[in-house]
This record gives C-alpha cells, structure tokens and sequence, in this order.
C-alpha cells in the first residue's frame, strides 16, 4: 500500500516536471507588429486583434509550445492609405485569409535568457517552417519575450500584381513581437 502511493507521488511529480507552465498574454502590453520600407522610408505597422497561448518552462524548453492566431483585418500602420490596402486582396486577402497563424512546437535554449521558438508561420494560406530568436526574461509569475523574425513577404503571397516586384514596397519585412504575460495558477 504504501509503495503504491510513493509511486503514484513520484509519478505524479514527474508528470508535473514534463510538463511547461501556462503562460497568459497580457493583450494591453503587449505588440505583434512588423517593419517595412515603401519607397525606401521606414514604416512600422501592428495587429491590434491577436490572442495566443503559450506554454513554456526554461527548464524544459522543448516539451513546450506557442500558438498565435492574429486578425488581419486588425492591421494598422497609422497611415490611412495603408491601412485600407492591407487587408485587401493584393496584400493580406484577408476576406479569403482572415487569420494568419504562429504556431511553436517546441522552444531551444540559446544560453543566458536567449532561446528560438521553432515552428511554423502561415499567412494567405501558405504555411513555412520558421524559427524566431526572442528573448525572454521571467521574475515571480510574469515574463517578458521580446524577439523578432526576418522574412520576405512574397514567400508568403503578401503583395500581389504591381506590389509583388519589391520597386516599390521591399520584399524583406520584420516580424516584431513583444508578449507579458502572467504564470496560470
């Protein structure tokens, strides 16, 4: 009887060890946003409709995952002529495409609070295995990520017809992120 309960203890506590800690995004502080540049000026933009969830332990990189669904229809660059073309169909399509989708399947430690989520990005339908470097640091129940991810728009259908030679809008886009978010208890 009582190696059963110490077994039953001992397996419970390596099943709580497996597992990564969820994480709940704090939406108000946080940014999914990217960089551009359109006539070679710097422009910045950012989604203001997204939600995730994540789980992660520093400990335990690899048993944990992220997954970030993001409204195209929410981008805003603050720039009206923009904003009415980003979700339409030579850019985001987003009446055909209305969510793009981050999805980590697993985190690697780069050292110090370093670490790559690797995984996939999809945007218009087209899914791509990506790794995003980020930074991350953790005190008590809160954490802060803050990373980014370089890509190039056309692999992903972003800017069609006219858009798609990069003369006008280049190709290569930052992908910024910067998540808060509190340990569930």
């Amino acid at each position: 009887m009582k190696l059963g309960f110490v077994l039953a203890a001992a397996l419970a506590l390596w099943s709580g060890a497996a597992g990564a800690a969820e994480w709940i995004i704090d939406p108000a502080n946080s940014l999914l946003g990217f960089e551009g540049k359109q006539g070679g000026a710097p422009f910045q933009g950012s989604f203001t409709r997204w939600s995730g969830k994540i789980s992660f332990d520093p400990a335990n990189p690899g048993a944990g995952s992220a997954v970030i669904d993001i409204d195209m229809k929410s981008a805003f660059t603050n720039s009206r002529e923009k904003d009415e073309a980003l979700p339409e169909a030579d850019w985001f399509n987003a009446k055909a495409f209305p969510q793009a989708r981050f999805e980590a399947t697993s985190f690697r430690s780069k050292g110090g609070n370093a670490y790559e989520a690797v995984g996939s990005l999809s945007i218009r339908g087209i899914k791509k295995d990506v790794v995003m470097p980020f930074t991350l640091d953790i005190a008590g129940d809160r954490a802060h990520a803050k990373g980014g991810l370089a890509m190039v728009r056309t692999d992903y259908g972003v800017g069609q017809g006219t858009w798609k030679s990069g003369d006008t809008v280049a190709l290569e886009v930052s992908v910024i992120m910067e998540i808060k978010a509190t340990r569930k208890p």
